[in-house]
């Protein structure tokens, strides 16, 4: 039986698009108007060529949909660079294999 490659690269990718799609349905914002905006993260990062969904095109997308929330006041911009700051320190002291807690992070 042939085996088909996972849709996303990382769980992180699936997640975010998945949330992004939840905003887009619950009329937080338009999908043209998301579209318009991940083009232009996507031209400002310079990434003009044909993605394939992986590590660059998701982290276009990741700032693309900050940026957006911060905008709207839905989120502000300081609390989400915390909350990253925590969770990169708390998976990168997570041994591998193990999951990543958040709840654990100091402070």
């Amino acid at each position: 039986m042939i085996r088909p490659e996972p849709a996303f690269e990382a769980p992180w990718h699936a997640q975010v698009f998945a949330l992004t799609v939840h905003l887009n349905e619950s009329g937080q914002f338009s999908w043209g108007d998301w579209a318009a905006r991940l083009g232009a993260t996507l031209r400002r990062h310079g990434l003009s060529r044909d993605l394939n969904g992986g590590e660059d095109y998701f982290a276009a997308w990741l700032e693309t949909l900050e940026d957006l929330l911060a905008e709207r006041g839905m989120a502000e911009a300081g609390d989400v660079s915390a909350l990253r700051d925590a969770w990169e320190a708390t998976y990168l002291r997570t041994p591998h294999g193990a999951p990543v807690r958040l709840d654990d992070a100091p402070g």
